[in-house]
């Protein structure tokens, strides 16, 4: 404006003023932009502004004044200082500050959030910074600034949370998956693993047991290793978690990250294997305080649908026909004969069921001929027995088992932040039952985290956890052990629970409780079949397993600048876990089981305590704003210690007991042990870029484990990675294409998940006659090391159409070398086995993830995510030595677990997955007699010709490989929904391919003998001569068995899990407001509501291996209202 105010000096014409009006703007354009392109235009406005005959003569005096003036404002230079800072007049570190329009100018903000940077006066300045929102400020000749930059939460996706820190997305070069708070908040889990189910690709979830206090089991890209640990590495804000998941509130979680290759986590070393599950808790985002308060309300019920069984009336129609098959087949009988047979048998404690609950009018048939039940028969029966008459009614097991079990939660959250200090705290409290009597949960937790700039070269923090907590579990076996759960599985539904008088009221005995059937000859000859007495129900009532425990866990760190590119960080972490356990048996149950104890009682103690100690040396340099260099230096220190201390008593000697010294009796196997492990390693990483368009890394970690003999204990790992962003180069022009990036890494890490000792002579201490004797437990094997990974992993990530498409695509390669055996030896020598590290798998496969922004509007939005794996799994070699078996052509070994009776065995051999099901195959039935057939290879003894032929006894049949028991695809799809304050989302997960062992089916379709079993619907379709099936013909006497071991029983285990829905309304502000209430939102969660399997009944969720135990923990489902108030 300096030019125009001479302009008007020198001419006072009013046509004038009115020409240099109309160009005031270009003016000002002119103002900004560089030294000869403002020369120029200047040259070129003078000319047009004083084109007039009235000025000729002025013309060039005033083109000279004029253009001095235009050069030296565009040559003039300021130094400008700053600040930046966030709403809370926090510093910023590391944001950027460039000169708009010369990308070349510009700098980084130091720990102070201050930067300087010399500018034209007119320049405009472009600040950035991750999570924060972009913002130009135009200098106007000043030389100090204070920026201020808001807070962007979308844009925090931008960063991702790898080894010890952070770094911009774009710069990652390695494949990770994050679930953020805002998806944490809808789940209903206790244990934040479990949220995880579908969410991020490549990572699996299995629960074995859904009791209370249990925990799923983790793998991520595929099982590693054969007989080592495979479960990931836990680390919490920086630091390696060794306890329950349970013991964090998922609510205080900000984002957890699964870190899956070795570019991200061969920092961890030795830990790092198997993956890394990154959780980051949640500190202060705001500085005006925010205090959040969260209820929720809600029930448990079961959440695993029965399969299809026969009920009362198909029940003993089939065990009818079963009867009545066997006397017309075997005996001859006609068909008179064998229907009066049949019917008498049902009654015939020696041949029927045990109990028949139903009252037939007297002279008729139970079963009608033709094998229907006599629509006259009522349901319930009187039974005399000593005199006394009895009612005999059948019960719903699982309904006087089971139970729907209340749920609450709470959590109140306080946060706030200053200039100097950020401070967050939670309470919360959970307390809910289980799904059976006598299971139950409560936990307490308390948070409170710190930060404070204590000066400009100093930072330090604090971060303290405590739990407090108290689970009781109920009664769960393998198979064959006769719990609730595998009770209203497979029993038939035609036995009473309780014992009645002849009012159909149940009994109570002298002390005033029910009294439970036993069918233990209470009742005289009524019994169940097969010999299943005992009670259940009964059992699980008068037994208490309780465990409580307190957490403590407290980290701090100090962060120190001794030069403005040069930070040194000291981080230091305790833990303290610590357990009681308690279990009892009443002596009550002696007087209805064969116990004499006079009741049973243990107590244990469990004490997980360790450390850890880091020290980052961390430097960072930005060059020309072009070259971006980080390097960090570290060491850290990891000690474990685990004790344990158990005994027990019997002989109650007060009702109620629950300590030792109360028992009158002491058993003499008190019990105490410890172990210890320790981890050390030293550590390099370094990370460029240049001109944010490429980026590379390495890594380099030495580590030392207490878990080898010290000649072996040390072991080098390491990690290289790059990335590129194609859509940053000047020669791509893809309008549609926001972001497009390759990326490749490849790197080795170490596995020493093996156990303790094993390089040592293992020995146990016994009483030989009052003096120590030596007892060989295992030899060691001193050069026994590291199990090894080999990662790479390369792919692309990419944003389309502005963010409304973006996703990423990676290949991975994981071998593992050095595998851990055990090896069995000749009881002659003394000890039964050795370890060694002989072996290689590898795993390898695809993961796509797929984010639409579909609707993006003021009042409607709507967003779908998707991803998918595919995971292949091939033992590439093994030791000679447990080569033992040759199948098909593969050389290798049977692996089956003694646990389970030998239901499930697996062959493993080089060039198989390490899951490949080995059983007799089954033929279908022969088509003369109805009975089950298997094949059997018979060799020719002249030729070595190999042929197949069928055979009836399953003993005699050839075993076969039978199939793979892992996926090939597993996924999860979920999708959110907004119409104004209104929210839906919903989450599945998915699971393609791979077989599993359906052994609960194979219970259900039995064939032959009395029983007790019910029997699964697809019996109904069973061989007869009129109904040629590829069911077994069902018979009472069969020589052989009709329903053993065989891959009949394979099922598919692809499934569809609907994981969580909820569903929320959001009241106006407007409203809220008038009671200081920022907002307020009501919503409905519902949890693990069900999934679509081959079977109805069957879970494959159960084990990664594809075999299932039907005396577990039924899963769980959870439906909750709750209320959310934000203040």
């Amino acid at each position: 404006m300096c030019l125009i105010s001479v302009i008007n000096t020198f001419y006072t014409s009013a046509k004038i003023r009115i020409v240099i009006q109309n160009h005031q703007s270009r003016l000002r354009n002119i103002s900004q932009k560089p030294h000869l392109d403002t020369f120029r235009q200047g040259y070129v406005l003078l000319n047009t502004l004083f084109n007039s005959t009235q000025i000729t003569q002025m013309k060039k005096v005033f083109f000279l004044l004029v253009s001095l003036l235009f050069a030296v404002n565009a040559l003039a230079q300021t130094t400008v200082k700053g600040v930046v800072v966030d709403s809370a007049n926090q510093p910023l570190i590391g944001a950027g500050i460039f000169q708009v329009g010369k990308a070349t100018n510009g700098t980084v903000s130091d720990i102070d959030g201050s930067f300087t940077l010399n500018v034209p006066a007119t320049a405009s300045l472009q600040v950035s910074c991750i999570g924060y929102t972009t913002k130009v400020v135009n200098v106007e000749g000043r030389s100090q600034l204070t920026i201020i930059l808001e807070e962007n939460t979308e844009l925090l996706d931008d960063v991702v949370v790898v080894a010890f820190g952070q770094m911009k997305k774009e710069a990652f070069t390695g494949s990770a998956g994050t679930m953020k708070s805002e998806e944490l908040a809808k789940v209903q889990v206790t244990n934040a693993a479990s949220a995880l189910a579908g969410r991020v690709a490549g990572l699996q979830i299995n629960n074995s047991s859904s009791q209370l206090g249990s925990s799923p089991s983790i793998t991520i890209r595929g099982v590693s290793s054969i007989s080592s640990g495979t479960e990931p590495l836990i680390v919490v804000d920086g630091m390696p978690f060794d306890g329950d998941l349970s013991l964090i509130n998922t609510n205080d979680i900000e984002t957890m990250t699964v870190l899956k290759d070795a570019a991200s986590n061969a920092l961890y070393g030795a830990r790092g294997a198997n993956g890394v599950i990154m959780i980051t808790t949640k500190r202060a985002t705001s500085s005006d305080a925010k205090i959040t308060f969260d209820a929720k309300w809600g029930v448990n019920q079961k959440g695993l649908r029965n399969y299809k069984t026969t009920n009362a009336q198909e029940f003993f129609e089939t065990y009818y026909n079963m009867l009545y098959n066997t006397y017309i087949k075997e005996e001859g009988a006609t068909a008179e004969s064998a229907h009066n047979k049949a019917n008498a048998g049902l009654f015939d404690s020696g041949i029927g069921p045990g109990y028949v609950p139903y009252t037939v009018p007297t002279g008729q048939d139970f079963i009608l001929a033709g094998g229907k039940m006599n629509p006259d028969a009522v349901e319930g029966a009187f039974h005399n027995f000593n005199g006394k008459t009895y009612w005999i009614q059948a019960d719903d097991w699982e309904k006087e088992g089971l139970q729907s079990g209340f749920r609450q939660e709470y959590n109140l959250s306080a946060s706030g932040r200053s200039d100097k200090m950020n401070i967050y705290g939670s309470l919360g409290y959970l307390d809910q039952e289980g799904i059976q009597e006598g299971s139950s949960q409560t936990r307490l937790t308390a948070r409170l985290k710190a930060d404070y700039q204590a000066k400009k070269w100093l930072k330090i923090g604090g971060n303290f956890n405590y739990t407090k907590y108290e689970y009781a579990q109920t009664s769960e076996g393998t198979i064959g052990t006769g719990t609730i759960w595998s009770i209203i599985k497979t029993q038939a539904p035609i036995y009473p629970v309780y014992i009645r008088d002849a009012n159909g009221n149940i009994m109570t005995d002298n002390t005033g409780r029910q009294v439970y059937d036993f069918a233990n000859s209470q009742l005289g000859d009524l019994s169940r079949a097969g010999g299943t007495g005992g009670n259940a129900i009964f059992a699980n009532k008068y037994r208490v397993s309780k465990t409580t425990g307190n957490s403590f866990i407290a980290s701090g760190y100090a962060d120190i600048k001794i030069f403005p590119d040069l930070t040194l960080t000291i981080n230091g972490n305790a833990y303290d876990y610590d357990r009681r356990g308690l279990y009892t048996e009443d002596p009550y149950t002696d007087k209805y089981t064969s116990g004499s104890n006079n009741g049973y009682l243990s107590k244990s103690s469990y004490r997980t305590f360790t450390y850890n100690a880091q020290q980052l040396l961390n430097y960072h340099k930005v060059i020309n704003n072009t070259h971006d260099i980080s390097v960090m230096l570290g060491h850290e220190y990891y000690n474990y210690l685990y004790e344990y201390l158990g005994a027990s008593g019997y002989n109650f000697g007060i009702d109620g007991a629950t300590e030792l010294s109360q028992m009158l009796n002491k058993n003499g196997d008190p019990n105490s042990y410890s172990s210890a492990y320790n981890n050390e390693g030293y550590f390099f990483r370094g990370m460029y870029s240049y001109d944010n368009k490429y980026f590379g890394s390495l890594s380099f970690r030495r580590d030392a484990s207490s878990r080898f003999h010290k000649d072996y204990r040390w072991g080098n790992f390491w990690s290289a990675g790059a990335a590129w962003i194609l859509s940053k180069e000047s020669f791509f022009d893809v309008d549609w294409v926001d972001e497009l990036k390759v990326k490749a890494s490849i790197g080795s890490q170490g596995n020493d998940n093996i156990g303790n000792f094993l390089y040592a002579d293992n020995y146990t201490i016994v009483n030989n006659n009052n003096s120590v004797a030596y007892q060989w437990l295992q030899k060691g094997t001193k050069d026994i090391t590291w199990e090894t990974n080999t990662n790479i992993n390369t792919g692309l990530e990419f944003s389309l159409w502005k963010g409304r498409l973006s996703g990423s695509l990676d290949y991975f390669y994981r071998k593992t070398t050095d595998m851990l055996f055990t090896l069995s030896t000749p009881p002659s020598v003394g000890y039964t086995s050795y370890c060694l590290n002989m072996g290689d798998m590898r795993n390898s496969g695809l993961e796509l993830v797929l984010s639409a922004d579909i609707i993006r509007t003021k009042d409607i939005s709507w967003g779908v995510d998707f991803n998918i794996s595919h995971i292949k799994n091939k033992v590439l070699s093994l030791p000679d030595e447990i080569k033992t078996t040759e199948i098909e052509g593969y050389n290798g070994y049977v692996n089956e677990d003694p646990s389970f009776v030998s239901k499930y065995k697996y062959f493993v051999a080089e060039g198989l997955s390490l899951y490949t099901w080995y059983l007799p195959k089954y033929a279908g039935v022969d088509s003369e007699t109805g009975e089950a057939l298997f094949y059997k290879d018979v060799t020719d003894e002249a030729t070595g010709v190999v042929t197949k032929e069928t055979t009836k006894n399953a003993s005699d049949a050839t075993e076969y490989l039978c199939g793979d028991a892992l996926p090939k695809f597993q996924g999860g799809l979920s999708t959110s929904f907004r119409y104004k304050n209104f929210d839906f989302s919903v989450q599945t997960a998915f699971q393609l391919g791979g077989k599993g062992y359906d052994y609960v089916y194979q219970v259900l379709m039995h064939s032959g003998g009395q029983t007790g079993t019910t029997w699964h619907k697809d019996m109904l379709n069973a061989w007869t001569e009129t109904n040629h099936s590829d069911v077994p013909a069902l018979r009472y006497s069969n020589t052989y068995g009709q329903s053993p071991r065989s891959d009949r029983f394979l099922t598919s285990t692809s499934y569809l899990s609907l994981q969580n829905v909820n569903f929320g309304y959001t009241l106006p502000s407007r409203f809220t407001q008038k009671f200081n209430v920022s907002s307020v939102r009501v919503y409905f969660s519902g949890e693990n509501l069900g999934f679509i399997s081959a079977r109805r009944g069957f879970d494959p969720r159960y084990a990664i291996g594809g075999y299932t135990n039907s005396e577990l923990y039924s899963p769980i489902r959870t439906l909750s209202g709750g209320i959310t108030l934000t203040f």
